[in-house]
């Protein structure tokens, strides 16, 4: 029981020290954008989903339906994503990342390194060390026990995303995937006009 106890108190601390240097990170990074970290979450989930439930942006982005819904409204409201219901599927309101949002999401990426970031700073020495950055194997089952498989694939595709458009670079994203995004930027606008015209 002791072992347990103390598994427990050593997890909560270190994840609220954690949580408080991502927190502050985040926030630093995404503030010239106007956004929050819910609001950067939601974009990131959705672009990643390409048409996803607003259950699904809560439970991915591990948050309340409410709060999912309401910070998705105000990005509809700045024309960063847009909702629609699906003529199979009437019941659930879907969001994809707009046009305007996919060019956010892009200048946002691309200005990572204009932050500094605790995390990272912190992270180095391991990754001088070992030679990588550390993995999370343990945390990682962890939360799949706790969230489900499905919560693990989304993570991992996403980050496999992202690992596709930017490399491994050390400098930023490659040349190549800011033409992807800016291409599909173009694309998800000229649709949007098209629909509208």
């Amino acid at each position: 029981m002791p072992e347990a106890m103390l598994y427990s108190q050593r997890m909560a601390q270190l994840s609220k020290a954690l949580w408080k240097a991502v927190e502050k990170d985040w926030q630093h990074w995404i503030k010239p954008f106007g956004l929050n970290i819910n609001e950067h979450h939601i974009l990131w989930i959705a672009a990643h989903l390409k048409g996803a439930t607003i259950s699904e942006v809560a439970k991915f982005g591990v948050m309340h339906v409410s709060t999912a819904f309401n910070f998705s409204k105000k990005l509809e409201e700045r024309g960063y994503l847009s909702f629609s219901k699906r003529e199979d599927d009437k019941r659930s309101t879907y969001v994809e990342v707009t046009g305007q949002g996919s060019k956010l999401l892009l200048e946002i990426n691309n200005h990572y390194f204009d932050t500094e970031h605790s995390v990272l700073t912190g992270s180095l020495p391991v990754r001088q060390l070992y030679g990588r950055f550390p993995e999370f194997i343990e945390l990682m089952a962890v939360i799949r026990n706790i969230y489900g498989d499905d919560f693990m694939d989304i993570f991992e595709q996403g980050f496999r995303n992202m690992d596709r458009l930017y490399g491994q670079e050390d400098n930023g994203p490659s040349q190549g995937a800011v033409g992807a995004l800016a291409g599909e930027a173009e694309e998800l606008s000229r649709e949007e006009k098209d629909g509208v015209s």
